[in-house]
């Protein structure tokens, strides 16, 4: 059963000057171990952070950091939750969480599907 859908798209080369212009944002957004991809990966991972959260409802105390965009082998995105965000996932009933992420002509996207 599916128990949250959301979707996010980022202009990247906007996205850099906030980057740019709030050095203190990329740390409070992203992990370390996020924090050393190319811009637009941070993009698609801050997409795919936006999406988490409206699949989740949005709900007020998230913290970004609490949810980790990382790869497996084959390059295929997952999420790691825990803290806030696992908290309110084992709320809905969320036992699953899909992730896909895109980047291309200065646009970067992620849609999350829950499913329970």
């Amino acid at each position: 059963m599916i128990v949250g859908v959301g979707i996010d798209v980022v202009d990247i080369a906007r996205f850099g000057e906030s980057l740019s212009r709030t050095p203190g944002l990329g740390p409070r957004l992203f992990t370390p171990g996020e924090l050393d991809r190319p811009l637009a990966s941070l993009a698609a991972r801050f997409a795919a952070k936006e999406a988490l959260a409206k699949a989740l409802g949005a709900p007020r105390g998230l913290r970004w950091q609490d949810a980790e965009v990382v790869s497996e082998s084959s390059g295929r995105p997952l999420f790691e939750l825990r803290g806030t965000v696992r908290a309110r996932a084992d709320e809905l009933g969320a036992a699953s969480v899909h992730l896909s992420l895109s980047h291309d002509a200065g646009i970067a996207s992620a849609v999350v599907v829950l499913e329970g």
